[in-house]
């Protein structure tokens, strides 16, 4: 056995996509439409969808915070691993984007339990923040502009209750963060979110070589 995690071709990956959890077919549908969309490569992947639905889940979160929505997939599964009185506030600055997800997440049964809000995510965490949500956030999700990552880790910090977990994503970039050459405003600014996660004592943390890179860090 190898002591390191397992490449998947096309036809390992397949069968963990099939077999390694329970998409929705609501989200399957959202997502094949996301595909043939421009910029599609947004979207997360599946099976990274099937895990972050089971730590909403694992965690009993009632209260989430979602940075970067797209087009609504991810804010689909994790809506619905929500209780029915949960809340997920998802930050976003394009109504085009969310759009395409709207009609899904009514047709599952989870728009009341979205709050979506359009306007930059720094000015949305930092009006929850001055509203009273200091400590009492469960889940926090980050997708979204590279640069300002470093700027809505530390308020998630601020939002998530002890014990609450912070889910970034993208942060091996496509295997961008140990080429040298890629000096990239977007590249730099996850390799400093990296550098400074792991060093960050507040939070327990792991990265996950799901998808395009997963760190989770709970709050101590």
């Amino acid at each position: 056995m190898s002591p390191r995690t397992l490449t998947l071709d096309d036809r390992l990956y397949a069968y963990v996509t099939d077999t390694g959890g329970r998409e929705p077919e609501v989200g399957r549908r959202l997502r094949e439409k996301t595909a043939a969309m421009p910029m599609a490569g947004m979207q997360i992947a599946p099976d990274q969808g099937n895990a972050l639905a089971l730590l909403v889940e694992l965690i009993g979160a009632r209260r989430a915070v979602e940075v970067g929505t797209f087009t609504g997939y991810s804010a689909l599964r994790t809506a619905l691993a929500l209780p029915e009185d949960g809340e997920l506030v998802c930050c976003d600055v394009s109504d085009e984007w969310t759009s395409v997800g709207r009609p899904f997440w009514e047709e599952a049964g989870v728009a009341g339990r979205i709050d979506l809000r359009i306007a930059p995510a720094t000015e949305t965490l930092d009006g929850l923040i001055a509203g009273g949500w200091t400590g009492t956030v469960d889940f926090v999700f980050i997708d979204a502009d590279k640069p300002n990552y470093d700027a809505y880790y530390e308020r998630a910090l601020v939002l998530v209750r002890t014990g609450g977990l912070i889910a970034v994503d993208n942060v091996l970039w496509n295997g961008a963060v140990v080429d040298d050459s890629d000096q990239s405003a977007d590249t730099r600014a996850i390799r400093a979110l990296n550098t400074k996660i792991h060093g960050d004592r507040r939070v327990t943390m792991a990265l996950l070589p799901i998808g395009d890179g997963l760190t989770l860090a709970r709050k101590r």
